[in-house]
């Protein structure tokens, strides 16, 4: 299976505006969990939940060509069978966190998202 292309036109027309920390926390709630690198940052569990996510903008820089985003990420993952002695099967949600680099070509608007190294809490 290939790689899934992400774009994020509705960040590119917020740029700029006030209402852009919003829009673009709310698109990338919207991704995939396969489409973000979170299931590589986990700290505390071994599968990331299907749990609405956090995200939280942290800087942006912008060039004539592209429009690079620091951001957080707050996330449930889950330790399945953990949770109780005699029951193996209850899913226990743990908080995780990560900061990810969001780079979206401004002419194109291809995405790309990358973990950032030491993130995670």
């Amino acid at each position: 299976m290939g790689k899934t292309v992400i774009t994020l036109p509705q960040v590119l027309q917020a740029w700029a505006t006030p209402d852009f920390s919003r829009v673009f926390a709310e698109a990338v709630q919207q991704l995939d969990v396969a489409e973000l690198p979170l299931q590589q940052a986990l700290a505390h569990s071994s599968h990331v939940s299907d749990s609405p996510r956090r995200v939280i903008v942290l800087q942006t820089t912008a060039t004539a060509s592209l429009l690079q985003i620091k951001a957080g990420i707050f996330y449930a993952g889950v330790i399945a069978g953990s949770c109780c002695a005699d029951d193996p099967t209850p899913l226990c949600e743990q908080t995780e966190y990560c900061e990810v680099e969001v780079r979206i070509n401004r002419l194109t608007g291809m995405t790309r998202i990358s973990l950032l190294p030491d993130s995670s809490m």
